[in-house]
């Protein structure tokens, strides 16, 4: 939890930001939930599909893209780099979001 908080504050380094959490943990997590989300309507529990495919995903999509968007204001390298990583991060956590 302590690294989600510092994720969240935007206190990581914007490369272990994005590669850890963006591009990892964000695989990751939408991979898991998405094949549990199809298991469970398999077996004919949408209501806990629903849960464990979005209830999960939706709120770390959203904690990436803060504390992407937050480490990519703290970043003391090249501006263009961290407007990229920001656009990188929300179009995909977006794409995994709602697909």
């Amino acid at each position: 939890m302590v690294g989600m908080r510092r994720l969240w504050n935007g206190e990581l380094p914007l490369d272990e930001a994005f590669w850890n959490y963006a591009v990892a943990g964000g695989l990751v997590v939408n991979l898991f939930t998405s094949l549990a989300f199809m298991g469970l309507v398999a077996v004919d529990q949408p209501l806990l599909a629903f849960v464990v495919g979005y209830c999960v995903s939706v709120p770390y999509n959203l904690v990436v893209v803060v504390g992407v968007w937050r480490a990519a204001a703290r970043y003391r390298g090249d501006p263009a780099r961290a407007s990229l990583l920001r656009a990188v991060t929300l179009a995909g956590m977006t794409l995994l979001t709602v697909t």
